[in-house]
């Protein structure tokens, strides 16, 4: 078995095996999975594997084409745009509820972060680049005193991990723009800004990121 040694049923470790490698981005929206070549990567038989891939189908993370087979699936824009939507809301709010409860401490760590995705703008790494900006604003919005908003934060974010899509892979350009924005918030966070300020531009930020890709799937026709 040339895999990692995985625990539990056949079918629980084939589905623990490709979904590992649809949320890592080894397996991209659009990818083939064919049953064949991943039962004999893990060593088993098909019938495992395809129990597995029923079950990411029902998880919305796969699709069947006729004549085609099992492929990862593709980004659900309507999705996408709905969940940002709702995490510019409850992000934006955290954060501002989070502002005053961040000490200088984890605002450095902040700015650590978002220095870090800089770096990465000179030989840029989407997957790389979106985990670090998940990070950078959980430092932001973890401290919320609200468990409820900090509740439907996780979900939010847990619901973009899910469509497994990252807008920077299709927008790169957005990368530069964002991490200004990022210093931007931290500004206005140390200066003790009005919470409707910072709640309104941790809002914009994300949705700006959802405008943008939004804008790159469906460009505007060019004027002659």
């Amino acid at each position: 078995m040339t895999a990692e040694v995985l625990a539990g049923s056949k079918s629980e470790q084939a589905y623990a095996w490709i979904r590992g490698r649809i949320a890592a981005h080894a397996f991209g929206p659009g990818f083939r999975l064919v049953l064949g070549t991943i039962a004999e990567e893990l060593g088993m038989s098909v019938v495992p594997v395809r129990e597995a891939i029923r079950r990411l189908e029902a998880e919305g993370l796969v699709t069947f084409e006729r004549n085609v087979g099992a492929r990862v699936s593709l980004v659900d824009e309507s999705e996408y745009a709905h969940t940002m939507q709702t995490l510019g809301l409850v992000e934006g709010a955290a954060t501002a509820l989070s502002a005053p409860l961040l000490d200088d401490e984890a605002l450095a760590r902040a700015e650590e972060v978002n220095a870090r995705m800089i770096r990465l703008l000179d030989s840029f790494d989407a997957h790389r680049f979106t985990e670090l900006n998940r990070q950078f604003h959980s430092v932001l919005y973890e401290p919320c005193p609200n468990p409820h908003i900090l509740d439907l934060v996780h979900r939010g974010w847990a619901r973009l991990s899910g469509i497994r899509d990252s807008t920077f892979a299709f927008v790169p350009g957005r990368a530069g723009h964002s991490v200004e924005e990022h210093v931007q918030i931290l500004d206005l966070i140390r200066a003790g800004a009005d919470p409707l300020e910072i709640e309104l531009a941790a809002r914009n930020h994300r949705w700006r990121t959802m405008d943008a890709f939004l804008a790159a799937r469906h460009p505007a026709p060019e004027t002659p």
